[in-house]
């Protein structure tokens, strides 16, 4: 059984072997959420490691993360269960076959049990029974408000009651891991139930360290200028600034067309990696951009 971290410290050390370079502040709000089985709500801007701390997580609780992706008109269908009809209809049709009058528990029963996402997380893990189960719901300001309140009562007690089939309780709590990108407000009622954490862009030496290990193909002074580079387009005003997921990819796009150093054709030909709206990219004019790299050179 792979144990739980026992201090903030551990935490650090543990999510760094899962390739996560936490600020010891998230780490700390980690190592609580764990320790007094409360959910752990993490806001801030696409691109910053919201989803990769719900994956690192699971890794160093030793199981796999159960992922619920959130969007308008979500139901308890898609995010707690659903009865299998097909197979349902088949066993009362097999049981009329021969004979017999099936029951209705015969029809309610657990291999009937469609589980999705919430009720998966209320049950031990089949292929590590003794870990405690992560849970990631993914953008939960896309969803409505009904779906809120349903989850707030859910989390409450980590339970659910199923028609014809009964109460189903998590023995263990699992870690739950929600994420927002502030398209609307959160309720505060469910927000109360949680451990809060901003996650900000992280600083320059701690991006350098992700963008090493997870985009190893590049050299290490192109990895060290394509940082600077992003971290002055940050300081522009502009409409979605590139995040450490933009600033991996564009690394792994350079080091794909083999470039080694950055220079303003290179530079152009790939701004599509870190810029998503044609706004931001009409403003990297080659006055702009030739600015940009030669702050970048100089940090």
């Amino acid at each position: 059984m792979q144990s739980e971290p026992d201090s903030i410290d551990d935490t650090l050390a543990r999510l760094r072997e899962h390739q996560y370079f936490a600020s010891r502040e998230l780490a700390t709000a980690l190592f609580l959420a764990l320790k007094m089985q409360r959910p752990l709500f993490l806001e801030g801007e696409p691109g910053v490691g919201k989803t990769e701390l719900a994956k690192a997580a699971a890794g160093l609780c030793g199981t796999t993360l159960l992922r619920l992706q959130c969007y308008e008109g979500l139901d308890t269908a898609s995010a707690l269960y659903e009865w299998d009809y097909p197979r349902q209809i088949m066993a009362l049709r097999l049981a009329e076959a021969s004979g017999e009058t099936p029951s209705n528990d015969s029809l309610y029963r657990g291999e009937f049990l469609l589980k999705r996402p919430l009720l998966q997380a209320l049950l031990p893990d089949p292929d590590n029974a003794a870990a405690r189960r992560v849970l990631l719901i993914d953008e939960i300001d896309r969803a409505d408000e009904p779906f809120e309140a349903f989850l707030l009562e859910l989390l409450s007690d980590f339970q659910v009651s199923i028609p014809e089939y009964g109460t189903v309780r998590a023995a263990r709590p699992p870690l739950v891991v929600m994420t927002s990108n502030r398209t609307r407000e959160v309720h505060d009622a469910l927000k109360r139930r949680c451990l809060y954490q901003w996650i900000g862009y992280p600083e320059r030496d701690v991006e350098l360290a992700i963008v090493a290990a997870r985009a190893p193909e590049a050299s290490r002074a192109l990895q060290a200028r394509a940082v600077a580079f992003v971290h002055e387009l940050r300081t522009m005003e502009l409409f979605k600034a590139p995040g450490v997921a933009e600033t991996i990819d564009w690394c792994r796009a350079l080091a794909a067309l083999s470039v080694s150093e950055l220079d303003p054709q290179s530079v152009q030909n790939t701004l599509g990696v870190l810029l998503k709206y044609q706004d931001d990219l009409a403003r990297m004019d080659a006055s702009t951009l030739a600015q940009c790299l030669s702050k970048a050179a100089k940090a």
